[in-house]
């Protein structure tokens, strides 16, 4: 579709057009025009919305839709209508459906379900096969069909020599892995953040050591074998400070951090509301703001929203026996700005797509039209209207918002948010 989008402040620090409010002209998918008052001989539709920005799309680089298997979760059809209607171009697709995403049809599979959407789909294979931890999966083939890293969602790899294996191997073809932390003998039968909190509610405590020895440990292997490793969704302070260490030392490390780990702590924990299950749990206050801190210095690379679709039947249950995970797309960036500076926030939603070696473009004449649009200013609380998801465990329910993703434009489409 051509589009003319209006008096649209542009918030890309690579572009010439950085903080101008401008009209832009995308003809066939491709930028035409920048600039003030571009006329429309009525071959164009329009687009204009009060306070509108404009982005370079938004990308998640860890996102869960349950299809194949899971669809009474999440389709990934519906899952990328929510990731478009809350500002993301693009997605990387985590392996946990059934059958796991271990194998190149599975990869041709996910890609073909997620032709012709506005928003791209990039899939992540298995690191091992089934996410079992005992044999890598076939990481090469995968890599050729299209995978974009490799690495089993929400598991630690006990393994060290299979990790050793696995980021010497993906040096073949400029592979990433992605090593999720969390040591399963320390953690034990935790469900929640060690400390007070959960001494106070009487829930299994999870100490911060569960997910910084095996951060240590994947550094120290990192440091041997060379090759590129991401460690997802980190919560404590101390592992901002060993992976901050690691980078000064010149490892190829990257990092992210979830939305909820930047707003909430473990005090949301009092009411045993199953929502704020997730892993790595909740933890404290001062871990949040360090979390803060190293998305403010860069240590932390990326921003995710985690999205974990989880049907009702394994989250309205006790606390001890409901699934972890919660959706956060459609509640991402509003729950963002009352925590970061909006620059820091477009960085931080953009980056992964370098982390994952995708092209992106800079909002200037020429190139591909891949916008975010979205507004600012308006102060609104999250309920559940504003969840899309087939899946409504949100930890936002409730929650104060400011600003709003108003939609995407991408692959020559446009989608608005309506709601």
């Amino acid at each position: 579709m051509n589009l003319i989008i209006r008096k649209a402040k542009i918030v890309d620090p690579q572009s010439p057009y950085h903080h101008q409010t401008v009209d832009v002209k995308i003809t066939k998918g491709i930028i035409e025009e920048i600039g003030v008052s571009i006329p429309n001989s009525d071959t164009h539709q329009e687009f204009q919305h009060d306070g509108l920005h404009l982005s370079q799309g938004w990308f998640d680089t860890s996102v869960s839709l349950g299809e194949p298997g899971f669809e009474d979760r999440e389709t990934i059809a519906n899952g990328l209508d929510v990731a478009a209607k809350s500002g993301f171009t693009g997605i990387a697709l985590q392996p946990n459906s059934n059958p796991i995403i271990d194998n190149q049809s599975q990869v041709h599979f996910v890609k073909q379900k997620a032709a012709n959407f506005a928003t791209e789909l990039f899939p992540i294979g298995a690191l091992t096969k089934n996410s079992e931890g005992k044999d890598l999966a076939e990481l090469f083939d995968m890599k050729n069909a299209g995978a974009v890293a490799f690495g089993d969602y929400g598991k630690s790899l006990a393994n060290a020599n299979l990790l050793k294996i696995g980021l010497q191997y993906t040096q073949d073809f400029d592979g990433l892995v992605i090593a999720f932390a969390q040591d399963d003998n320390i953690k034990g039968n935790g469900v929640a953040n060690e400390g007070i909190v959960s001494t106070r509610l009487g829930l299994k405590g999870i100490p911060n050591l569960a997910e910084e020895l095996i951060i240590a440990r994947n550094l120290f292997l990192l440091e041997y074998t060379g090759g590129k490793l991401h460690i997802p969704t980190i919560s404590t302070a101390q592992s901002v400070a060993l992976i901050k260490e690691a980078k000064a030392k010149g490892l190829n490390v990257t990092c992210s951090v979830t939305v909820h780990h930047l707003v909430l702590t473990d005090e949301k924990l009092d009411g045993f509301d199953t929502r704020y299950k997730v892993s790595p749990p909740l933890r404290t206050e001062a871990d949040r703001k360090a979390l803060i801190a190293g998305v403010l210095d860069n240590t932390i690379d990326c921003i995710t929203a985690d999205h974990n679709p989880i049907d009702i039947e394994h989250k309205k249950m006790e606390f001890d026996l409901a699934k972890n995970g919660a959706i956060g797309l459609e509640s991402a960036f509003g729950a963002l700005l009352t925590v970061l500076p909006l620059e820091k926030i477009i960085e931080k939603l953009t980056f992964g797509k370098s982390i994952l070696n995708i092209e992106s473009q800079e909002i200037k004449e020429n190139n591909k039209a891949n916008f975010t649009l979205f507004q600012i200013d308006n102060n609104w609380t999250f309920g559940k209207e504003n969840i899309a998801s087939k899946s409504k465990n949100s930890a936002f329910l409730g929650q104060a918002m400011k600003g709003k993703a108003l939609g995407i434009y991408n692959q020559g489409k446009l989608v608005v948010n309506h709601g």
